[in-house]
């Protein structure tokens, strides 16, 4: 284990992933993919999934025998439960950008029916965001304090609430406060199913299990805008929170039915916010661990950046229509989901984490300098295409940095996933956040400002994850104190 590294006063010996069906850690079990308690080595055989209706198995047997085969009814039930749980985190993570991008569409009603400037009511989009990046250092140390189901439905509960009132607000200042708390709610659904998998998965099958989230989680941002303008064509903006309210509900409930308990009693910290902030500065403190956050939260800024000026760039500077920015904005999504899924069905297992990840940082790094190129005029008047296609690759590629700098970072904090997911995740968002109004700093004739903090965005990811994760050098993981070969 290396100096730094957290565990919360407890050993790693015992490590649990099956989930009882009371949701109480009940016997040395293992959720897929966990390593083997006392050997380290993958457990053969084990195909336990998270949902209600099963009893832990209890292994007496030494480490080399083999769990029993299940009947094949079990498998068929497995399989079930394991497919529902998959539905469930992939709903909780896409819950924060249907309640950011399906609001879009409505801005410019929010505006007439509350009499507020347009910069006033684009604030309910940053407490918003805000919120979310705020709730999840909450949340996280919380999780790792008194188990993921408790805090997961007190903060979709708050969620239903403030969404409730979103839809109710009579002023713009009133729903800035409630956009507020809505993203400090909702914050729950992103750190704690980033928990959940920690619990339940090591390794590669982290990473395979991160980007199956992603193909749910990324199909959001595609359907929210259109979800938002066909609500519009019914009824009012209001209408836009009913429905999320409803949505939220929804997921409320299949949680509370169906989303057992991951982390154990025994696995749980007893501190107060003290030794939450011990554990955080611990964590911090560990060299590679801060490399993947920063090299995620950095690549994540690239993204903002385009989400943020491509509306902008796309129509106001290349004069396309709203349809074609929609297509393209559509395609790019795509894009990722699909590099998501090559990287969690192909990659993952075959090439280390390590190597996906800094192919993929190096190739957004070579779409942003193109981007930049061209729009500094290096290569005189470009049109759309050109644009358009840098700026597919670069949403691509981060099919391949963003499942794997979640899944590496979570590997370095066995104990503290919680904590650990609270980090990654208010990064992400904190750096996005800071990155997003820079994009118009210029103005909107020009996208130099985007395809510059697209740059200096990747350029210091990839500087973190060389200077800091050095992935050429073999690091002792903190779970096992065994040494992790990156160049296999």
């Amino acid at each position: 284990m290396e100096t730094g590294m957290p565990d919360g006063g407890q050993t790693t010996e015992g490590r649990k992933g099956h989930i009882p069906p009371e949701g109480r850690g009940s016997g040395p079990t293992r959720g897929p993919g966990r390593t083997d308690d006392r050997t380290g080595d993958l457990a053969p055989g084990r195909t336990h999934d998270l949902t209600a209706g099963q009893v832990p198995e209890q292994r007496q047997a030494p480490p080399t025998t083999s769990a029993p085969v299940p009947a094949p009814a079990a498998v068929v039930a497995a399989r079930r439960a394991g497919l529902l749980v998959t539905l469930i985190l992939g709903g909780l993570t896409a819950l924060p950008p249907l309640s950011m991008d399906m609001y879009l569409p409505a801005l410019p009603e929010v505006t007439r029916s509350l009499g507020s400037p347009a910069a006033t009511v684009q604030i309910t989009l940053t407490a918003c965001l805000a919120g979310m990046a705020l709730g999840q250092i909450v949340v996280g140390p919380m999780s790792d304090r008194w188990g993921r189901r408790r805090p997961l439905l007190l903060g979709m509960a708050v969620y239903v609430a403030a969404t409730a009132l979103c839809a109710l607000a009579p002023t713009t200042e009133l729903l800035i406060g409630f956009r507020l708390l809505q993203g400090l709610a909702g914050a729950a659904g992103i750190v704690i199913a980033r928990a959940v998998v920690r619990d339940l998965y090591d390794g590669v099958e982290m990473a395979r299990f991160f980007s199956t989230l992603m193909l749910i989680s990324g199909v959001a941002p595609v359907v929210a805008p259109l979800i938002g303008g066909q609500v519009l064509r019914l009824t009012d903006w209001r209408g836009i929170f009913v429905l999320l309210t409803g949505i939220g509900a929804v997921l409320t409930f299949v949680v509370w039915k169906w989303l057992h308990e991951t982390l154990p009693e025994e696995e749980r910290h007893s501190g107060g916010v003290g030794e939450a902030l011990r554990t955080m500065r611990g964590l911090l403190a560990d060299r590679v661990f801060t490399g993947y956050l920063l090299a995620g939260g950095l690549a994540f800024a690239a993204l903002f950046a385009y989400i943020s000026a491509s509306p902008f760039v796309v129509q106001e500077i290349y004069g396309a229509s709203p349809q074609t920015f929609s297509l393209l904005f559509g395609v790019n999504s795509i894009g990722l989901i699909a590099v998501g899924q090559i990287n969690g069905k192909v990659l993952v297992g075959r090439v280390s984490m390590d190597r996906v990840l800094g192919f993929g940082l190096c190739v957004i790094t070579l779409a942003g300098v193109a981007l930049l190129l061209m729009t500094t005029g290096v290569f005189g008047r470009v049109g759309l295409l050109p644009i358009a296609v840098a700026l597919f690759v670069l949403m691509s590629a981060m099919g391949l940095a963003m499942p794997n700098t979640n899944a590496s970072a979570l590997l370095r904090a066995p104990h503290a996933a919680g904590s650990a997911s609270a980090l990654v995740g208010t990064a992400s968002f904190l750096i996005g956040a800071i990155a997003s109004p820079l994009v118009g700093i210029a103005g909107e004739e020009t996208a130099v400002p985007m395809a510059l903090v697209q740059v200096v965005s990747a350029l210091g990811s990839l500087g973190c994850f060389l200077g800091l994760v050095r992935p050429w050098q073999p690091h002792r993981t903190p779970e096992r104190g065994r040494r992790r070969d990156t160049s296999a």
